[in-house]
């Protein structure tokens, strides 16, 4: 398997497929707008994503979308997570048995409160479930995209599936882990970007590093909850999809969730954030798929709570800062027997 299709010419499948070309994969590249695609054949680089990237000819590009699903069997879908299912809806007469789908893009649907993998699962009823599976992880597509190093998680519900994906990924400056739980790399992936705009909220405000430390690994406790209330592993926020991903998303520069909670904390709207941004912040509507989800299950997640108002409440940032810091008192309990706190 060394020919993989990537669907979503944005910042991560750009920098994939410029990655997964430089270690002799055969890539295309499909991009929903044609002018961009002219401009990346005429160009070899991206107008709007990673714009300095030098993107090589052994890159096809293609608006089609059939060419596209035609040219492998294993897709790397790429698209933003509320787009997701109109996009592959178009794509489900191309479906087979052996096909291989991965799941690149982080965020829970707002109407349905699935997660990447399951939205897929949803659509391509004629794609064996065992065979749909996620790459999540710490990994800003402008490192990748300069080669830095790198360490993700390759998650499918079976095991040799997820080391088909581990395969199809793995080079000397991206390095990928195996994780059989699927769910577990999802919630950990996508919650973050929360988090991340909680983070970026804390620095708008100036409150410091004390409260970045507590803020990160608080809402991981949060993360925990809500994953092991949805039945996965505890374990799996420990790790790459989990803590890893978290600490690169609250504290990096590249972060876009965390720019959104800067911004929104200098006095602008969200509306106004998110017009005056090129690229998607996957936290803003995953922080609704979220907050519902934790009040669907009985989950405290106070953090998410305070994110919510602040975003689609108007509340004030300082207001919820001190509503977080002034809560009833309580234990620190990592992995508690139960998900009562």
């Amino acid at each position: 398997m060394s020919a993989i299709t990537l669907f979503g010419a944005g910042s991560w499948g750009t920098a994939l497929s410029v990655h997964l070309a430089s270690a002799g994969r055969d890539v295309v590249l499909w991009a929903r707008r044609p002018e961009v695609a002219e401009e990346i054949r005429q160009t070899s680089h991206n107008p709007t994503y990673l714009p300095e990237l030098l993107i090589p000819s052994s890159v096809y590009i293609t608006t089609d979308l059939e060419t596209a699903a035609q040219a492998s069997d294993f897709w790397g879908i790429a698209v933003p997570s509320q787009n997701l299912r109109e996009r592959m809806k178009a794509l489900r007469p191309h479906a087979h048995e052996d096909l291989r789908l991965v799941a690149l893009s982080k965020g829970i649907e707002n109407e349905t409160l699935l997660t990447m993998s399951q939205v897929l699962d949803d659509v391509f009823d004629r794609v064996p479930r065992e065979q749909i599976g996620a790459l999540y992880g710490p990994s800003h597509a402008e490192e990748v995209a300069e080669g830095r190093p790198t360490a993700i998680v390759a998650s499918a519900p079976d095991e040799g599936e997820a080391r088909n994906v581990q395969k199809m990924f793995m080079t000397e400056r991206l390095r990928v882990y195996v994780n059989t739980d699927v769910l577990g790399v999802e919630i950990g992936g996508s919650a973050k970007n929360v988090l991340a705009i909680a983070a970026g909220i804390a620095d708008g405000v100036s409150y410091g590093d004390n409260a970045k430390a507590a803020l990160v690994t608080r809402g991981l406790a949060e993360i925990r909850r809500l994953g092991q209330a949805l039945g996965a592993d505890p374990q799996t926020f420990a790790g790459l999809a989990g803590i890893g991903d978290l600490v690169v998303t609250c504290m990096s520069r590249h972060s876009r969730n965390r720019y959104v909670g800067e911004q929104i904390s200098s006095g602008k709207s969200l509306d106004q954030v998110i017009n005056e941004m090129e690229m998607v912040a996957e936290g803003v509507r995953t922080t609704r798929s979220v907050y519902n989800l934790a009040k669907h299950h009985g989950v405290e997640m106070p953090i998410t709570e305070a994110v919510h108002a602040i975003l689609f409440d108007d509340k004030s940032p300082r207001k919820m800062v001190k509503r977080l810091m002034t809560r009833s008192a309580k234990h620190e309990n990592w992995l508690p027997t139960t998900l009562e706190r």
